[in-house]
């Protein structure tokens, strides 16, 4: 028996305090989140659905829109390759810098990303190291800075499912005469399919939200290196609001869609767990 059922006291579950602690969370929610958003997409569809539609046609949203998923296409395999390459790496082997390699690939996570597309402008500005290479305001300075920003993502997710999941069964396999490509598609690329997919999904919305570093290397010219969230910046700022709204909700349907991508892995991960 319990010490309360000893004393003839019945424990009273404090419902109070718990819906007082769910009201405070949805209420800190509703105002940093959910009026924002609702307030975005009233806007954005205040005129009507035939002007909302009418301004993404617009040909430098449209611009926009198309570098930003340029970016992201190339951007997310990188980093991909990468976070799967280093979080093998890291999982799977003893190696002097081991520590040092997991700081760096956390650097992003504490680094300003205005102080990392700066420190690209320094590289590989006309002033910089490699200044002679056309990088900064272009294409190849946008793909460098959002790399930077978003290589932390697959390596930080597919890393702890390896490091769960252990090597057991790759050395039996080992064992039977599997080569190392076999190994990967048919035990470790299994297992952390989930974690890998759950990481590519963050990578490809951080990359197509991405304003603080784009905004130091592109330049921010109209038609050539202004991403989405730039031109919706630009916009706004240009009192183009219709614009910069309907820009804001293409951003936010994307982030909604990632959201709902990431719950469904989520729960295909943790049933397969179960079963």
């Amino acid at each position: 028996m319990k010490p309360d059922e000893v004393a003839g006291v019945k424990p009273k579950p404090s419902t109070w305090l718990s819906g007082l602690l769910i009201g405070i969370v949805g209420l800190y929610i509703a105002l940093l989140l959910g009026i924002p958003v609702v307030n975005i997409f009233y806007q954005a569809f205040r005129e009507g659905i035939p002007a909302f539609l009418h301004r993404l046609t617009e040909r430098e949203l449209l611009s926009a829109l198309r570098l930003t998923v340029l970016t992201a296409l190339v951007v997310v395999p990188l980093n991909t390759f990468f976070g799967l390459c280093a979080a093998l790496a890291i999982a799977h082997r003893r190696f002097p810098g081991r520590a040092l390699l997991l700081s760096l690939i956390d650097l992003p996570f504490s680094i300003s990303p205005v102080v990392a597309g700066l420190m690209l402008v320094l590289i590989f500005g006309r002033q910089g190291w490699l200044g002679s290479w056309r990088v900064i305001f272009a294409f190849p300075g946008i793909v460098l800075a959002t790399a930077f920003i978003t290589l932390p993502f697959v390596a930080r997710e597919v890393l702890p499912v390896l490091e769960e999941a252990g090597t057991d069964q790759e050395e039996a396999a080992k064992t039977l005469g599997a080569t190392p490509w076999q190994i990967f598609w048919r035990i470790t690329l299994p297992n952390i399919r989930w974690g890998l997919l759950y990481g590519v999904i963050l990578t490809n919305a951080r990359a197509m939200g991405e304003f603080g570093a784009v905004a130091v290397v592109s330049g921010n010219i109209i038609g050539r290196t202004q991403t989405l969230p730039l031109f919706v910046e630009d916009a706004y700022r240009s009192y183009a609001t219709g614009s910069a709204y309907a820009a804001a909700v293409v951003l936010s349907l994307l982030a909604v869609v990632t959201l709902v991508a990431r719950e469904f892995l989520e729960r295909g991960s943790h049933s397969r767990r179960v079963f």
